[in-house]
């Protein structure tokens, strides 16, 4: 059984990286290229979000014996395969993981401007994640 603690803290965890991302998603484009700690607080803060999401698709997979995971893009799969999702948060959720990776792994190659575009395009996403994760209190 799904532990709810657990789900509630990551849940208000994504809830606060949330808000300073939008926050910084009111920036203009070039104000927020030119200002490291804006990128850069962008950068931890979704990187921190996307940790959050995997870090509870781990738990109710673990805790509801739904398959193994072997990488992190088990578990949209597993999830989509439960019904939890649909296949098109199952995409978004696998992009975001990539995003995720990039950030994590190829933070040398990171594209500055993508950064600034998933603030502006995507944080809504990670909110639908963030309900279905709800739906387990």
């Amino acid at each position: 059984m799904v532990r709810p603690e657990v789900i509630r803290r990551r849940i208000e965890a994504v809830s606060e990286n949330l808000e300073v991302l939008e926050r910084l998603a009111r920036y203009d484009e070039d104000e927020f290229l030119a200002d490291p700690e804006h990128y850069g607080s962008a950068e931890r803060f979704l990187q921190l979000a996307l940790e959050a999401l995997l870090d509870m698709g781990s738990h109710v997979i673990a805790d509801n014996g739904l398959g193994s995971v072997n990488q992190g893009r088990d578990i949209p799969r597993l999830f989509r395969e439960h019904g939890y999702i649909d296949s098109a948060l199952e995409e978004k959720w696998l992009r975001m993981i990539g995003f995720r990776n990039i950030l994590v792994h190829a933070y040398l190659q990171l594209d500055r401007r993508q950064v600034y575009q998933v603030l502006c395009n995507d944080l809504a996403d990670i909110r639908a994640l963030q309900r279905t994760f709800a739906s387990f209190l």
